[in-house]
């Protein structure tokens, strides 16, 4: 990978990869219509850390207490509400991470292709349009319960298919449940963490195997890159979305899928 290919991929990875518009979808085009060669697993490494990074640091402060929270109360009788929500993390994490397992490879040969991407692109973000339109919006983080954070969670699996964006598709599920915009993107940022910190190891274990010599220099700028764009829009995504709500994700996920469907179908 030259430069402008490490710098694009990097900065549409980190601005994608939290945003409800499906960070496949955008990584497909660059490559397909400039003719890139596949960014390889050394960039997934990369572009993994500097996401998990981003994510982290911004709810560094929530990271702390959930985690202090689940040590000491989370295994007794007397949980807390920080304990509880690390505990609506593990469980909406459970679903992704079984079918990734069991199915992983089967989606990997098989729904990877340009019109699975537009399709998903499209049909996910009429979905999203319906529960922003539809839903209620009246619950708080307190009043996530592990049933409400178990129906995310197998949407979230959901992500698995290219084109439907993890973010994308748990906000979706979080605002039919009737929890507030923020709280959904919230939340669907925080059950990122296991996830994201999962498929970095699984990809860092892989490039270690392979024993292929890397440069250091692009991975750390890579991760760099995908690091900063990430946190500038998780904190911009969490300052708007309740006054711009989800239709201008919507109508360019719509473009985006038609774009796709034209192009690469």
């Amino acid at each position: 990978m030259d430069l402008i290919q490490i710098i694009v991929l990097s900065l549409l990875q980190g601005f994608t990869e939290f945003l409800p518009i499906s960070s496949s979808a955008h990584l497909i085009l660059p490559s397909q219509m400039l003719g890139w060669p596949d960014q390889g697993l050394a960039f997934d490494v990369a572009t993994h850390i500097g996401t998990l990074a981003a994510v982290i640091l911004y709810f560094r402060r929530d990271v702390v207490n959930i985690s202090q929270a689940w040590l000491t109360t989370g295994f007794s009788s007397n949980m807390n509400h920080d304990a509880h929500l690390a505990w609506a993390i593990v469980i909406a994490t459970i679903p992704a991470g079984l079918v990734g397992v069991l199915f992983g490879d089967f989606i990997e040969a098989h729904l990877r292709s340009s019109a699975v991407i537009a399709i998903s692109t499209i049909g996910f973000g009429l979905l999203l349009l319906a529960a922003d339109r539809l839903a209620s919006e009246h619950k708080n983080m307190i009043q996530m319960t592990l049933m409400a954070a178990f129906i995310i969670g197998l949407f979230q699996a959901l992500a698995l298919i290219p084109g439907t964006s993890r973010s994308g598709i748990t906000i979706t599920a979080a605002l039919f449940l009737g929890f507030h915009r923020e709280i959904a993107a919230r939340f669907s940022f925080l059950i990122s963490i296991p996830l994201i910190t999962a498929a970095g190891l699984l990809k860092t274990k892989e490039l270690v195997e392979q024993a292929a010599v890397v440069d250091w220099a692009s991975i750390g700028l890579a991760a760099g890159l995908s690091a900063v764009s990430a946190y500038v829009c998780i904190y911009f995504f969490l300052s708007l979305i309740n006054r711009i709500g989800m239709i201008p994700f919507v109508i360019y996920r719509l473009i985006l899928g038609a774009v796709l469907l034209i192009w690469f179908v």
